[in-house]
């Protein structure tokens, strides 16, 4: 992303004397033009950066400026790495390491060599979640129209969107993007994404607001949940819903209550649990896994 790109280029400024355009869109793996317009913003940013031309010029920054690196202090360092190094474990590339290492350079006294904060945002799916990261992180900087095969509840459909944020929200990657079918700001799910493809086509930005990730905005509630689990699986409870969403009821079983946004979720959800949860309300919910009930008795009958 552009943000990193920029903090990679200053660290370079400040641990070499000079550089070059070449040199810099090599290592950050992107054109010479990107390399100039990086550039350019850095000096907007108030960074006294100066151009030389001809045979032995470059770019470096003017003599006498430097970071006071009191600034940050060796727990600050730690969270810095940290976050880099989470970013890496989804990257297509090693953009995120090279970029650890300009940082840890000449940063001994900041850095202890043992790490006590470890994150990874992989998951299962990180062989094919990777390349759709990296292709979304492209479409975005490059300002180009991404093209996909979406699966969703409601059915399959070809999406064309203009891509504003990558995001990371209930384990799951998102992408935040203005929907050209709905003609309206959607957040997509990569895993549920198929075919993508950055357009040759660019779109004019927006004023793209921030996602609202709020889960009382994603995850609305309005279906009461009433139901009697097994003590069995008090974990499952505590893990995804917290230590207070139940009360022991006299013969043991856990009394579960519970706001859920949509049914065919929670119907999925229950039948997780077998025979060591029994729903008691809503009664639409109880209908429905009786009559599921009833259609699997049916197909595994004869055995």
């Amino acid at each position: 992303m552009k943000i990193d790109r920029l903090i990679g280029i200053l660290s370079v400024l400040l641990q070499e004397e000079q550089t070059t355009a070449p040199e810099l869109a090599e290592r950050f793996e992107v054109s010479r033009r990107t390399i100039n317009r990086d550039i350019e913003d850095l000096g907007k940013a108030g960074i006294p950066i100066r151009t030389i031309q001809g045979s032995g010029g470059g770019i470096r920054i003017m003599d006498g400026y430097r970071m006071d690196r009191t600034l940050l202090t060796s727990k600050d360092m730690q969270m810095i790495l940290t976050g880099l190094r989470s970013l890496d474990s989804v990257s297509g590339s090693r953009y995120y390491s090279r970029l650890m290492e300009k940082l840890q350079t000449g940063s001994s006294e900041f850095v202890s060599g043992r790490d006590s904060m470890l994150i990874d945002l992989s998951s299962w799916y990180k062989g094919s979640l990777a390349p759709k990261i990296e292709m979304i992180q492209e479409a975005i900087e490059n300002r180009r129209l991404l093209t996909f095969r979406y699966y969703a509840p409601s059915g399959e459909s070809s999406r064309t969107v203009e891509p504003y944020y990558v995001v990371f929200k209930w384990t799951s990657w998102y992408v935040w993007a203005w929907c050209m079918t709905r003609r309206d700001f959607r957040l997509f799910k990569l895993n549920r994404m198929e075919q993508l493809a950055v357009s040759d086509q660019t779109f004019v930005c927006r004023k793209a607001p921030m996602p609202d990730l709020s889960d009382e905005r994603i995850f609305p509630g309005g279906i009461r949940v009433k139901a009697l689990f097994d003590p069995e699986v008090k974990w499952r409870l505590v893990e995804e819903f917290g230590p207070h969403c139940f009360t022991k009821t006299d013969d043991g079983r856990l009394l579960f209550h519970a706001d859920y946004t949509d049914m065919e979720n929670l119907i999925a959800w229950i039948l997780t649990f077998g025979e060591k949860a029994e729903v008691l309300e809503p009664a639409e919910a109880r209908e429905r896994l009786c009559h599921i009930a009833e259609t699997m008795r049916r197909i595994y009958g004869n055995l």
